[in-house]
């Protein structure tokens, strides 16, 4: 797995785009609780391959979610969580070698797809399954193997994940530390997986650098107007965009398609 990619295969202008969409996606997440690693992930992928692109997000998701594990570290359900965090690692692991067998633009389309799942027909992804109606431990169980295999090749889960949260009778502080945790793991895991088959973290130091900087300054500014927005004109908008960046990712194969 040769992944040495540099910062400098990026333009300038690119550098600056990912950056103000580290800021937009956290000031998202910051407003609604929800979407912005997702859609950081589509906007990523439009520049970078997709073997790039997972492990990148994976390291600045993982700081976005680790300050909040931090921040609600004593609401933490930890008896929920390890079921869920067991299959994490091995799932990752096995699933990477579909991962790098898939061309990139076939795996933008996927990836693509499931944003637009995931953003419109959330349900879907649970294929016609009732967590609230599995035993607790096997629900998580579960959850940590579909995780763990789609960590790798689809990069974002938080979507798949939300429902499994429900009527736990957990307070929103637990809900919201116990989710990001474990969302956290999953993030390690894949950062892991990557680091063990080659990824070159270090070529990437600069543009992570910034990146993380970028999503704690955007969930600064997103807590701060949260107060000042309209969340129903926000949401269709970022639903909007999402959409169409989803979309050319979706169509991403296409011109090779028709050429061949």
């Amino acid at each position: 797995m040769e992944l040495t990619l540099g910062i400098g295969d990026l333009e300038f202008w690119q550098t600056g785009l990912l950056v103000a969409a580290g800021i937009g996606t956290s000031v998202i997440s910051a407003i609604v609780g929800m979407a912005g690693g997702i859609t950081l992930l589509a906007i990523l992928l439009l520049f970078l391959d997709p073997l790039v692109a997972i492990p990148l997000h994976a390291i600045v998701q993982l700081i976005s979610n680790g300050s909040r594990s931090l921040i609600h570290r004593n609401h933490i359900q930890w008896k929920i969580l390890w079921p869920y965090l067991l299959p994490l690692l091995p799932l990752g692991w096995w699933s990477l070698g579909l991962a790098e067998k898939l061309p990139p633009d076939v795996a933008r389309s996927l990836i693509g797809f499931f944003v637009l799942i995931a953003t419109w027909r959330p349900g879907w992804l649970l294929l016609g399954t009732h967590p609230g109606h599995t035993n607790l431990k096997l629900r998580f169980f579960g959850l940590g193997v579909v995780v763990g295999f789609l960590n790798v090749t689809f990069g974002a889960t938080g979507p798949l994940i939300a429902p499994f949260f429900l009527n736990l009778g957990l307070s929103r502080f637990q809900l919201i530390g116990t989710k990001a945790a474990g969302q956290m793991g999953s993030h390690i895991a894949k950062i892991i997986v990557f680091g063990v088959a080659g990824f070159a973290y270090r070529e990437w130091a600069g543009l992570l650098f910034i990146l993380c900087l970028s999503v704690v300054f955007g969930t600064w500014l997103g807590t701060r107007i949260l107060g000042y927005v309209n969340e129903v004109w926000f949401v269709r908008l970022y639903r909007l965009v999402l959409t169409v960046i989803a979309l050319s990712l979706a169509l991403a194969f296409v011109p090779g398609w028709l050429g061949g």
